[in-house]
């Protein structure tokens, strides 16, 4: 089993969550691989926001069990230069997905998501999708 860390994405965490056999999810197949992960403290403000009553017990549980990287000065920094870069390309994506390539980017941390099509367009990040 590596040690890398990967960081989780948004993505990731609701596909496990609504899985109802959750063999089928990449989450599960990358614990198969890896025995270290984390979230951005973005993803976690994503889930809550969009959780309902019911979901509170499972993400509060989960979140008990993993790193919660912190949005700080430097990771803000870098966020910024991932959006100027993205603006001058052309290339543009949700203000949540930049903040959490911030987060991987700062920690120098692979990704793991399902939303490929977003992610690939910033430089540097490695990406986990299979």
């Amino acid at each position: 089993m590596e040690n890398t860390i990967i960081c989780l994405d948004t993505s990731i965490l609701i596909d496990y969550y609504r899985k109802k056999d959750k063999s089928k999810s990449l989450f599960f197949r990358l614990t198969e691989k890896y025995a270290l992960f984390t979230v951005s403290a973005i993803t976690k403000y994503e889930l809550y926001i969009g959780n309902s009553k019911e979901q509170d017990d499972f993400w509060d549980n989960f979140f008990s069990q993993i790193t919660v990287l912190p949005f700080d000065t430097k990771t803000a920094k870098k966020a910024v230069e991932i959006y100027k870069q993205l603006k001058r390309d052309n290339k543009l994506i949700e203000v949540p997905d930049i903040l959490i390539a911030g987060t991987v980017l700062q920690n120098n941390l692979p990704l793991a998501t399902l939303n490929k099509k977003h992610f690939e367009r910033i430089k540097g990040l490695q990406i986990i999708h299979r």
